[in-house]
């Protein structure tokens, strides 16, 4: 069975939709997986978008959220769990707003792409309020495997 992350909110490659997005509540979708490697220990997700400002002229990678140590007992995030209501052990990372919390999709032009990246783990980690960077350091040589699903969104307002 490969690892699979999904959502029963958007479909791989569809439109978020906007209850999830700054024109919504700003809340994180629902997410499940399948799948998970053998010797999981826990769990880190980054969801970025990397078309900011402009995917015609992108000049950087937005980091929307930033999770670790999601217990490998865990097979899913509640609606909503990126603000505040997370599992039992699970710690969050500073997002580019500087909050340790999911921020929605907000594109100040066209529409972007945003990647949630669901990687598995061998190990748990050690780290205050990391910054997605600083998340990608830590989890070197300890990712098992890795589950992505993109969603797209353009403002509607």
């Amino acid at each position: 069975m490969s690892f699979k992350l999904t959502s029963s909110a958007f479909s791989e490659g569809a439109g978020i939709p906007i209850v999830y997005t700054c024109e919504g509540k700003d809340t994180s979708p629902p997410l499940s997986w399948t799948g998970a490697p053998a010797g999981t220990r826990s769990f880190a997700i980054i969801v970025d978008d990397p078309d900011a400002p402009d995917p015609a002229h992108p000049k950087m990678t937005y980091v929307h959220w930033v999770a670790y140590n999601i217990p490998a007992t865990v097979t899913e995030l509640a609606e909503g769990a990126g603000k505040g209501a997370m599992p039992a052990g699970t710690s969050e990372g500073l997002n580019d707003w500087k909050k340790a919390e999911f921020g929605g999709p907000c594109p100040p032009i066209g529409t972007h792409r945003y990647f949630f990246k669901l990687s598995a783990l061998d190990t748990t980690l050690n780290l205050t309020k990391p910054t997605k960077s600083d998340l990608e350091t830590a989890m070197k040589g300890h990712v098992l495997g890795t589950a992505q699903l993109m969603g797209t969104y353009h403002k509607v307002k």
